[in-house]
């Protein structure tokens, strides 16, 4: 297995504190386990419905740095402390299907496949095909967070795949071949195929359409915190590489999908009671493994603005 962890020196901001941390909140007994995977590692000792100490927080960014996804265990919180976590991070993104938003707090999405009298009560198919959260905006997602609330009994795994793998192993002819090239992403990408499939994609209004606009962003970025480069581009929402012609491009894409999300490149999460993963969308893209139609799921989202990729 390829080692993924990089030891980031990060210098915590009190800016980015909440009002009671700067207070002098009482260090908790955290600890950090690394999976045995290509990403990912366990928070031990975490409660975060107990305010944060600095130095906590200083610890959970950097190992969020370091591993890129995040799972704290039997997390027992509101959805007004997840906010409140959340927002610890940067401001947080208004999903476009607004009207999959928790009643009371429009920045948690609801993730799930139940519906209820008649109609569904969140969004049942997120996380169909390959994807980094909102990269189809100006700024995509910083980092996303997904608190589980109701569990099936089988099924229902989130799959990451480790992007800074896919750069660091791709083949040279590719590295070539994206040097330097941007590519267009757009939320309607695959939104007709998802409608014809399922019951969860409503017809988006003029408002919303307006919203996602197409927008292009580097093939490979760089984090911008670790500097470390990451590819940039997925199924969802990666429709062409900008001038190159249409049969090249898909070609290109196709290749590079193919190579993200190489089996050595992916940890699967296999949810518990109360689980909240918390990854970064700089550094990895994620993919829903799917729910047996019988049984119930569901999970809230909040979804942390990035900056504009480079």
């Amino acid at each position: 297995m390829i080692d993924s962890t990089v030891t980031i020196q990060t210098a915590f901001n009190p800016a980015l504190a909440s009002p009671e941390t700067r207070e002098e909140a009482p260090d908790q007994p955290i600890e950090i386990h690394p999976f045995d995977a290509p990403l990912g590692a366990e928070v031990i000792g975490l409660d975060l419905s107990k305010p944060l100490s600095q130095a906590d927080f200083a610890r959970i960014h950097r190992a969020h740095l370091d591993h890129h996804v995040l799972v704290f265990r039997d997390q027992r919180i509101t959805p007004d402390e997840q906010v409140a976590f959340s927002k610890r991070f940067g401001p947080l993104q208004i999903h476009v299907l607004h009207q999959f938003g928790l009643a009371g707090h429009p920045e948690v999405l609801i993730v799930s496949n139940i519906v209820e009298h008649g109609k569904p009560i969140g969004l049942g198919d997120a996380g169909h095909f390959w994807h980094s959260d909102l990269s189809y905006k100006e700024r995509p997602s910083l980092g996303s967070l997904l608190h589980a609330q109701e569990l099936p009994a089988t099924g229902g795994d989130t799959l990451f795949a480790n992007q800074h793998l896919a750069w660091d192993t791709l083949p040279a002819h590719l590295r070539n071949a994206v040097e330097g090239r941007v590519a267009e992403h757009t939320y309607l990408a695959k939104y007709a195929e998802l409608q014809r499939r399922s019951p969860w994609r409503p017809n988006l209004s003029a408002e919303q359409v307006a919203q996602v606009k197409p927008v292009t962003h580097p093939v490979v970025r760089t984090h911008p915190e670790t500097k470390r480069r990451a590819l940039f581009v997925s199924e969802h929402f990666t429709t062409r590489v900008i001038g190159l012609p249409e049969d090249e491009s898909r070609a290109l894409l196709a290749e590079l999908f193919a190579h993200s999300t190489r089996p050595e490149f992916v940890y699967r999460h296999q949810w518990r009671e109360r689980d909240m993963v918390f990854w970064d969308n700089r550094s990895v893209m994620h993919l829903a493994a799917g729910t047996p139609d019988d049984q119930r799921r569901k999970l809230y989202r909040t979804t942390i603005e990035g900056d504009a990729p480079f």
